[in-house]
């Protein structure tokens, strides 16, 4: 009889957790957070060996150090209508975030934020904001003038040669400053300037070279988008300055690799992380960015072995001056072309007039076209 109680309570408690079990749901897993949709825009190759290269290391920095985000680009996308309807289709697609990385994509980019007011944008190089449109850029001038500096020691016909895209801005900052550097320590230095009125095309560029170097130039500054400038230098037997990347890492060969003496470099992952995490925290406004050597943004690769120690130390002391905020390439006094003097000396060029600047320094040969392209 006993057992029988027993066996019936146990019955009875089998039942139960059975009966309760039974009218339980077990509560599903959160669906996952939906990742921010990040685009970037290219106007050449994402591996142009160059500026456009930089960028998608950049994105690639991005992509691997913020697990919630998707990334993907579109490249040598021209300026003009058909960018515009590249930034409409990303934004129509869903996309969060959307950089564009060509100052020739301004006009696009404004169109598309005023009309997607809840897709954030961000352009490179460029001056026009809106609430939902930010730019942002990098102080290209602080390593342009230390590999003017490396360029006015190493030179030995003092005829350095610059190829450069176009006349704006952007541009004409770095040819200056260069040249500021460059006759910092080689006061007979002449910097000549040839445009090639594109950004990427590496035949032009090449060709471009190749006058400079038939005019005597035995150093190639490059401001264009491929290694094309710095190839044509090193089978001359002349020297190569680099742009956007350390363009001595792409070299085919070690000797070709030494003939770069340095490249002015862009460092954009930190910064493309950044704006992500703001915008997934929602703190992200639209604003202007331009930072400098001590953000990381911009900076001098490292510099060839045929350049003499005792510029290598000049050039990181200099370097430092200006991560300390000591030193701008654009303190006065500045020359012009005609020797007229526009930055008195103890003064600094004002952000907005460098991003307006529309004039050689003494020692440049060249013209700036009026339409300024």
């Amino acid at each position: 009889m006993k057992f029988r109680k027993v066996s019936l309570i146990v019955l009875l408690a089998v039942a139960l957790v059975v009966g309760s079990t039974g009218c339980t749901k077990t509560a599903e897993p959160p669906a996952p957070a939906e990742k921010l949709k990040v685009a970037f825009v290219y106007v050449g190759p994402h591996n142009d060996g160059g500026y456009s290269q930089a960028h998608d290391e950049g994105r690639l920095y991005l992509q691997q150090n913020d697990p919630n985000v998707e990334t993907t680009y579109s490249e040598s996308v021209p300026e003009g209508a058909q960018a515009e309807k590249v930034f409409r289709d990303y934004a129509s697609a869903g996309y969060d975030l959307i950089f564009g990385t060509s100052f020739g994509f301004m006009d696009a980019m404004v169109n598309t934020a005023k009309d997607n007011p809840t897709v954030k944008f961000m352009h490179a190089s460029g001056y026009k904001r809106s609430d939902n449109l930010g730019t942002y850029f990098g102080r290209m001038e602080q390593p342009d003038y230390l590999a003017g500096i490396v360029a006015g020691k190493m030179t030995k016909t003092n005829k350095i040669g610059f190829v450069l895209p176009y006349s704006i801005p952007e541009c004409i900052r770095e040819v200056d400053s260069f040249t500021v550097g460059a006759r910092e320590v080689n006061p007979k230095v002449t910097v000549t300037v040839v445009y090639t009125n594109s950004w990427f095309d590496p035949a032009k560029e090449g060709d471009s070279a190749k006058s400079l170097l038939n005019q005597g130039c035995d150093i190639i500054a490059s401001g264009v988008d491929s290694p094309a400038p710095l190839d044509e230098a090193f089978k001359a037997g002349a020297y190569g300055i680099g742009y956007d990347m350390d363009m001595a890492a792409g070299m085919k060969t070690p000797e070709e690799a030494k003939s770069v003496l340095t490249s002015r470099i862009w460092h954009w992952g930190p910064y493309y992380l950044k704006v992500a995490k703001e915008v997934e925290d929602g703190t992200w406004k639209a604003g202007d960015y331009w930072g400098g050597m001590a953000d990381g943004i911009v900076d001098l690769a490292p510099l060839s072995p045929v350049v003499p120690q005792d510029v290598v130390d000049y050039v990181n002391a200099r370097k430092q001056l200006i991560i300390d905020g000591k030193y701008t390439p654009f303190d006065g006094p500045m020359v012009n072309q005609k020797g007229e003097t526009i930055v008195p000396a103890g003064t600094t060029m004002s952000d907005e007039d460098q991003l307006n600047l529309q004039w050689f320094v003494q020692g440049v040969i060249g013209e700036i076209p009026k339409s300024g392209s």
